[in-house]
């Protein structure tokens, strides 16, 4: 679900689950957004949604910012790669060792209580669609401007996750990829289908 704030900012929350990596305790990777695939809000994030923000900070000399719990008084570690690929918002970065919030992320993390990522972002360009099934809106975000990734309790977004790496296997096998795209297409059609 998306929560509109006070100054402007929307987030969406996504499930970190069985796709969080934490190495060391305090490196972390994973999707804080996947394009197709509509959230418990209604929306669905369009591929290239973020290319200009991040051109833009790039450009700047800024980085997107890692928080707890979206609030701007905590930040906990910092975001050493976003970008966008065929799946979504990649993410990879590291909790401070030296915030008492960061120890205390990466031990929740590491014991499965905290299992979300969500963005913070103001919606530039989107589309509404037509009402779902369920009377709910949809919107279609074809551009936003991202200003943090936070590590949250509930998300909203299911395959936004951080990545696990499973024993004798890699969790980007081939095989989950092409699934998962496809799934992301269909899911695209379909509400490309009800514009």
């Amino acid at each position: 679900m998306y929560k509109q704030i006070d100054n402007g900012l929307e987030h969406k929350f996504m499930r970190l689950g069985e796709d969080i990596k934490v190495t060391d305790g305090f490196d972390i990777e994973g999707y804080a957004s996947v394009f197709g695939r509509t959230d418990q809000g209604g929306d669905m994030v369009q591929a290239g949604a973020y290319k200009r923000s991040l051109a833009d900070m790039m450009a700047k000399g800024r980085s997107v910012k890692m928080l707890w719990q979206h609030d701007p008084a905590q930040p906990i570690g910092i975001w050493d790669e976003v970008r966008e690929d065929a799946r979504g918002l990649y993410v990879k970065g590291r909790l401070l060792k030296d915030v008492e919030k960061g120890r205390e992320a990466a031990a929740l993390i590491e014991a499965g209580a905290i299992d979300g990522l969500s963005i913070g972002y103001r919606t530039v360009r989107a589309q509404k669609l037509r009402d779902q099934k369920d009377g709910k809106a949809a919107r279609l975000l074809s551009e936003l401007e991202l200003w943090e990734v936070s590590l949250v309790t509930f998300p909203m977004l299911p395959g936004a996750r951080l990545v696990t790496e499973e024993k004798g296997g890699d969790p980007f096998d081939a095989e989950t990829m092409m699934r998962e795209l496809a799934d992301a297409l269909t899911g695209a059609r379909k509400q490309l289908a009800r514009i």
